[in-house]
C-alpha cells in the first residue's frame, strides 16, 4: 500500500517539482494550497487566487488532487499579531520563521494527520536526516537557496514526518526538471518579500496597522540632524531611506539604535563606525531541533539573518534560560527581533529570538535601551 504524503503546494516551481518527485518515488500525493492571507495588491488582484489556480493546474498535469485549506485565522492569531507586536516594541521580526513554526509545521501538519497522511512535504531547500532515531535538520544543497534558517524552530515530531523532496537539488536543476516535464510553473518567477506584503511598499503596509509618529534623528554624538517618519519604518543597520544625505563627511549614514520612550532614531556615519558593531547578544525563547540543549559552552557558528555568512560563536545558557551568544569577532547590525540560528557544520541546531545586543563600545549601551 502506498504511503500518503500531504504536500504544501504554493503555486510556485519548487512545490510543483516536489509533487513531481514524490509521485515518481511512488507516494500517493495530495496537494494542499494554504490560504493564509486575504488581501488584494495595488492592481486589485488577490495573488493567493492566482497561486491557487497555478497549483491546481500543476496538480492536474500530474494527476493528483489539490485542495485549498484556509488558515487565515490561525495565521492572523499566531503570526501576524506577533509581527505587529514586535514592531510596536521597536524590534524587527521574522514572520517567515514563525509561519513555519506555527502554520506549516503545526496547523498544516495537524490537518494532514486528519487526512491520514503518513508524511507532509514542502518545497523548501533543506534536508532531514535520521540518525539513531533522532531527526536532524540539514542545510539544503543549494547554499544560495538554503532555507534551514527559516526552519530552525521545528521540533522532532514535525521533522520525523517531513520530506523535503528538492533539498538535495540546486535551483537550476529544479527549473530544468520543471521544463523537462512541461510543468505549468516552469517559468514562473519566484515570489519575493514577506508573504502577506509581497512586493508592495513595506512602509505603507505598516502604516495601515500601526501608528507612526514623527520624531528626531540624532547622531551618536548627540546632534539633531533630521526628522524620522516613525520608528516602525527603520531597522538597525539600515542605510537607504533615512533621508539625511549630504550631512557630515559625505559617508553613508546607518541606523544605530531606537529609543521608543523618547521616539528618537539614532544614526551613525560610515561603514566602520563602532556604534554599529556588537560583540554578543542575548537570545530569548531558545528552540532546539533535538529538543534538548547541547552541552555548554557550545562552539559553533551562527546566522543572525538569512543569507548571512556563518559567524563563529560561543554559546552559554544563562540562569533565566536565555542564551548568551558571544561572537569571535565584532559583527555589524545584529538586530533585536530577528532570529539567531546556530549550526554545527551542515546541521542546524536550532535558534533563539534576539532580545538585546552588547555594543563593541560600552558608551553606546544607550542606543537600544527602552
Amino acid at each position: 500500500m502506498k504511503k500518503r504524503v500531504i504536500l504544501g503546494m504554493s503555486g510556485g516551481v519548487d512545490s510543483s517539482v516536489s509533487a513531481l518527485l514524490l509521485k515518481e518515488a511512488g507516494y500517493e500525493v495530495i496537494g494542499l494550497f494554504m490560504k493564509n492571507w486575504d488581501e488584494k495588491d495595488e492592481d486589485g488582484v488577490c495573488t493567493a487566487t492566482e497561486d491557487s489556480e497555478d497549483a491546481k493546474k500543476v496538480a492536474n498535469q500530474l494527476g493528483i488532487p489539490c485542495y485549498t485549506i484556509n488558515f487565515e485565522k490561525e495565521y492572523w492569531d499566531r503570526v501576524f499579531t506577533y509581527f505587529l507586536d514586535e514592531y510596536q516594541k521597536g524590534r524587527t521580526p521574522n514572520p517567515d520563521v514563525m509561519c513555519n513554526q506555527e502554520i506549516k509545521f503545526d496547523a498544516f501538519l495537524n490537518y494532514a494527520l486528519k487526512l491520514e497522511g503518513n508524511y507532509i512535504a514542502m518545497g523548501h531547500y533543506a534536508q532531514v536526516e535520521e540518525r539513531d532515531g533522532k531527526y536532524y535538520l540539514l542545510r539544503g544543497k543549494d547554499r544560495n537557496k538554503d532555507q534551514s534558517y527559516f526552519l530552525s524552530r521545528i521540533g522532532q515530531d514535525a521533522l520525523s514526518r517531513t520530506i523535503f523532496p528538492i533539498g538535495h537539488l540546486e535551483k537550476k536543476q529544479v527549473r530544468e526538471l520543471a521544463k523537462k516535464h512541461g510543468l505549468y510553473t516552469a517559468e514562473k518567477k519566484d515570489s519575493t518579500g514577506i508573504c502577506f506584503i509581497g512586493e508592495r511598499n513595506f512602509d505603507e503596509f505598516l502604516d495601515k496597522y500601526l501608528l507612526a509618529k514623527e520624531g528626531n534623528i540624532i547622531d551618536v554624538e548627540g546632534n539633531i540632524i533630521g526628522k524620522h517618519s516613525g520608528l516602525i519604518h527603520y531597522t538597525l543597520g539600515q542605510r537607504k531611506g533615512i533621508g539625511i544625505g549630504g550631512v557630515g563627511t559625505g559617508e553613508p549614514w546607518f541606523v544605530a539604535g531606537k529609543n521608543l520612550k523618547k521616539n528618537i532614531l539614532y544614526v551613525a556615519q560610515g561603514e566602520k563606525n563602532p556604534a554599529l558593531y556588537s560583540t554578543s547578544l542575548i537570545g530569548e525563547s531558545p528552540s532546539w531541533i533535538l529538543e534538548k540543549s547541547p552541552n555548554m559552552p557550545l562552539k559553533c557558528t551562527a546566522k543572525f539573518r538569512y543569507r548571512q555568512s556563518d559567524i563563529p560563536v560561543t554559546v552559554n545558557i544563562l540562569e533565566d534560560g536565555n542564551l548568551h551568544i558571544k561572537f569571535d569577532n565584532p559583527v555589524k547590525a545584529v538586530t533585536p527581533g530577528q532570529v539567531a540560528v546556530l549550526y554545527q557544520g551542515e546541521v542546524c541546531l536550532g535558534g533563539s529570538i534576539i532580545k538585546s545586543i552588547e555594543p563593541l563600545d560600552k558608551k553606546y549601551l544607550y542606543l537600544n535601551q527602552n
